[in-house]
C-alpha cells in the first residue's frame, strides 16, 4: 500500500481559481489581529469540503467535495471491501476472487519522489466521462471497488456530490489505453437503452405533477444519496433520443445539480491541469464525434472525452449527455473564449 498523501492547503492554485465561487460571508478586508494569528498548535481545522486533490494540493472547486478520507468518503486506497462484514472484507477473504489488493498502480514515468502538479501536468491531457449504469455513487463504488477490483478518480453522485476516491496522480484502472494519460469521473445514471426496450428506464423512473423524477429500487434504498430527502429530476423532462456508436439508444438527461458539478470540477481540472482542454472530440463539421476516435486522432486529443470515444463496445455517457452545457460553463467559470475552429485532427506530442 503507498503512503497516502498529506494534506496541504491551497497554494499557488488560489488566484486563477478565485473565480469559481463567491468569497465566504463574514470574509472582511478589515482583519483583527487576532484573526491573522496562525492557529495554535494541535488545534483541529476543517476544510471547506469543496476541494479536491491534486498531487498533495487542495483546488478549490465550488462544488460539494468528500475525499477518500473524510467522513462517508470511499478510499479506493483500501484494500479491504468497502461494503461487506468484517469476516469477509479482508484480502485474505478476496483475494480468490480479485487480481490485486490495489486497484490502481502508478502512472508510467513517475518520479522517484512522486508526483507534484506541474510533473503532473504534463502527462495528464483527458477527462474521462462515464455513466455509471449503478443509478447512485455508492453502488457504483461496490461494483467497482468490492466486485471487480477496478478504480476511477471521481463519482459524481444525483445530488451533485463529488467523491474523490484517489489522487489524480494515481493511474485509476476505468478506461483502458486513456488510464495513463486521463482523469475519470463516473456519473450516477441508470444509462442509455435501444427504443423499444423501456423496462429499465421506467423501473428507474416516474412522474408527479413536476415532472420526472428518479426512484431507486427497493433493495437498493435511499441510494446512499448524501443530501436528506434529496428528489433527483433529470434537467429535461423527455427521454433524449440519439446515435452512438451507429446506434440509437434513448435516455433520460443527467440532473441539473450534477451538470453544476461537473462544470466546477471540469474547470478546477483545467486550472490545475492545463492540457485538459475545454473541448471536444469532434468531426469534420465541427459537431460531437459519436463514435470511437481512430488511433492518430485518440493520440493527439485532449480535453474531455467519452467512454465510448475510447472503446467501440462503449456507449457511455449517453446521447443525452449536454457536452456543450458542461464545456460552455467551464469556459465562463474560466473567462476563456470558445475556439474559433475546430482544432486539427493530429499533432506531434511528448510523451
Amino acid at each position: 500500500m503507498p503512503k497516502r498523501r498529506h494534506r496541504r492547503c491551497i497554494s499557488r492554485l488560489a488566484a486563477p481559481l478565485l473565480a469559481l465561487v463567491p468569497l465566504a460571508s463574514g470574509c472582511s478586508s478589515a482583519r483583527t489581529i487576532e484573526d491573522q494569528r496562525p492557529p495554535r498548535v494541535g488545534a483541529v481545522l476543517e476544510r471547506t469540503g469543496t476541494e479536491i486533490m491534486v498531487a498533495g494540493e487542495l483546488i478549490h472547486t465550488g462544488a460539494p467535495v468528500v475525499l477518500w478520507f473524510d467522513p462517508g468518503g470511499y478510499d479506493a486506497y483500501r484494500v479491504t471491501r468497502r461494503f461487506a462484514r468484517p469476516d469477509q472484507s479482508s484480502w485474505d477473504a478476496i483475494k480468490d476472487a480479485l487480481p490485486s489488493p490495489n486497484r490502481y498502480n502508478d502512472r508510467p514515468g513517475k518520479p522517484e519522489d512522486g508526483w507534484n502538479r506541474e510533473q503532473l501536468a504534463g502527462v495528464v491531457d483527458q477527462f474521462v466521462i462515464h455513466y455509471d449504469v449503478a443509478g447512485a455513487s455508492r453502488s457504483c463504488f461496490r461494483i467497482l471497488h468490492d466486485m471487480r477490483g477496478l478504480s476511477v478518480h471521481f463519482l459524481l453522485d444525483v445530488d451533485g456530490t463529488i467523491y474523490q476516491t484517489l489522487d489524480v496522480t494515481e493511474r485509476a484502472w476505468h478506461a483502458t489505453k486513456a488510464n495513463s494519460r486521463s482523469v475519470g469521473i463516473e456519473i450516477a445514471q441508470i444509462g442509455a437503452y435501444p427504443p423499444g426496450e423501456p423496462e429499465t428506464l421506467d423501473t428507474w423512473h416516474d412522474t408527479d405533477a413536476e415532472g420526472t423524477f428518479i426512484t431507486f429500487p427497493g433493495w437498493l434504498g435511499d441510494g446512499g444519496v448524501r443530501t436528506p430527502n434529496f428528489v433527483a429530476r433529470p434537467a429535461r423532462d423527455q427521454r433524449i433520443r440519439g446515435v452512438i456508436q451507429g446506434r440509437e439508444l434513448e435516455q433520460y438527461d443527467f440532473t441539473d445539480e450534477q451538470y453544476e458539478s461537473l462544470i466546477r470540477l471540469t474547470a478546477a481540472l483545467n486550472a490545475a491541469l492545463p492540457e485538459i482542454r475545454l473541448d471536444y472530440p469532434r468531426d469534420a463539421t465541427g459537431d460531437l464525434l459519436t463514435q470511437a476516435m481512430t488511433g492518430d486522432d485518440f493520440d493527439a486529443f485532449t480535453g474531455l472525452i467519452a467512454h465510448y470515444h475510447i472503446q467501440t463496445n462503449k456507449i457511455d455517457p449517453g446521447p443525452a449527455f449536454d457536452w456543450d452545457r458542461v464545456v460552455n460553463g467551464a469556459r465562463s467559470l474560466r473567462a476563456q473564449p470558445a475556439p474559433s475552429a475546430p482544432r486539427p485532427a493530429s499533432r506531434n506530442r511528448r510523451r
